[in-house]
């Protein structure tokens, strides 16, 4: 049988839900791991503000108890309960923000984000924080738009735009599209930019993966 990447979608937004799944797409083999998108129906309509953030961590845990996989992805680029998830299930739970990170500074050695709210600001800065790259960040650009807007194919266009030219300005070498809503926007944000555009689902989706497989090479080799 297959093994499941469960990728939760902490927002009730079934627009974002589909762009998650469609960003993820390109990662589906034959054979391979299934990478399973669904959302938090009980969520709130974005996770916009600290009180959202904190919110959803307990609904999280009570879906990672009931719903079995071989890993956990939390779709949300603030990595909301990802401590408290961690703790229900011995499998790999990653966070997007910090796959995203992760995969801008393979890249580059600063990186801008391009946020969703400018209310994102200090929850995305916590997880930088955490990591230990908060200076690798040249600068943050919060779109301020709904999430109907920013999941439309080309409402949010000029603003993501906009946000990528000022994020090379001001010294990024690399961009992270800091909202799972924007997943349809990579080539915009770097036509615009001239810039590397790290698309945070195809980035935690990628170590998911990597992390199965990498459990399956240690368990042959304790065999």
């Amino acid at each position: 049988m297959a093994q499941r990447i469960l990728v939760i979608n902490p927002n009730s937004s079934l627009s974002c839900t589909a762009g998650i799944a469609a960003a993820l797409a390109p990662l589906a083999t034959p054979g391979g791991p299934r990478l399973e998108v669904v959302r938090l129906e009980q969520g709130p309509p974005a996770i916009a503000t600290w009180r959202d953030w904190f919110q959803v961590a307990e609904p999280l845990c009570r879906m990672v108890e009931r719903e079995a996989a071989d890993a956990y992805v939390i779709a949300c680029v603030s990595d909301p309960g990802l401590e408290a998830v961690r703790l229900a299930t011995p499998r790999p739970v990653l966070g997007m923000l910090r796959c995203a990170v992760a995969a801008a500074l393979t890249r580059a050695e600063r990186f801008g984000i391009i946020g969703f709210m400018e209310t994102s600001r200090p929850r995305q800065r916590r997880v930088l924080q955490a990591m230990g790259v908060e200076a690798r960040l040249a600068a943050f650009e919060p779109l301020n738009l709904p999430m109907e807007v920013l999941t439309d194919p080309l409402a949010p266009r000029a603003r993501v735009e906009e946000a990528a030219r000022r994020l090379a300005a001001e010294g990024a070498e690399a961009i992270v599209l800091g909202c799972t809503g924007l997943a349809g926007h990579v080539a915009a944000a770097e036509d615009a930019a001239g810039l590397p555009v790290i698309e945070p689902c195809l980035a935690a989706g990628s170590m998911a993966l990597l992390a199965l497989r990498g459990g399956a090479v240690a368990a042959r080799a304790a065999a």
